[in-house]
């Protein structure tokens, strides 16, 4: 299917499943190799990044912990640029080894507010883990130690991504066609 319909908008195709699947298994892979004996928590930023996260740990071959919360930035198709932390960390971090877990960092903002949250809990080390990252528009300077793919500055939904809250359940990425 090269385009669809998601709520009041439309999408085309820009990014298969298979190609999706074969980028997560070589990310997994490098950190399984690079976290060897580290017993890592992974933090994982909802809802966006359920999916990512799902086959990100199905692809380790360390043990890890897996933890969730929920911030917010979004509304409808544009950034806010505030964050709202809606569901906060329970799991102590201290002189552990985290990975942040998200689906997409835009500006940065909501991975810079994380981050400053993380920090203050004193881990040995932070990494992040992101299925796209939009460079063009990043705000903040961040270190993207497990990137999937670099992407312009569209609006995409599909495989965990919304728009409006549907789309999520697609297995590929699209990305909005036109405006209204």
């Amino acid at each position: 299917m090269d385009t669809i319909q998601v709520d009041d908008r439309q999408f085309a195709l820009s990014l298969g499943r298979d190609e999706i699947q074969r980028r997560v298994a070589e990310v997994a892979a490098r950190m399984s190799r690079d976290l060897a004996g580290r017993r890592p928590l992974l933090l994982v930023v909802l809802n966006g990044a359920f999916m990512f996260a799902a086959d990100l740990v199905r692809g380790l071959s360390e043990p890890c912990e897996i933890s969730f919360v929920r911030l917010a930035s979004y509304a409808g198709t544009q950034s806010t640029g505030q964050v709202r932390q809606l569901i906060g960390l329970n799991e102590p971090v201290e002189g552990r080894t985290v990975v942040v877990v998200e689906d997409i960092v835009d500006s940065g903002r909501t991975m810079e507010q994380l981050l400053a949250t993380l920090r203050a809990m004193r881990p040995a080390e932070v990494r992040i883990a992101s299925l796209f990252v939009k460079p063009g528009k990043l705000k903040a300077d961040l270190d993207i130690a497990y990137r999937c793919f670099d992407i312009p500055d569209d609006f995409i939904v599909g495989y965990g991504l919304d728009y409006n809250g549907y789309g999520r359940n697609l297995p590929d990425i699209y990305t909005v066609v036109g405006t209204h």
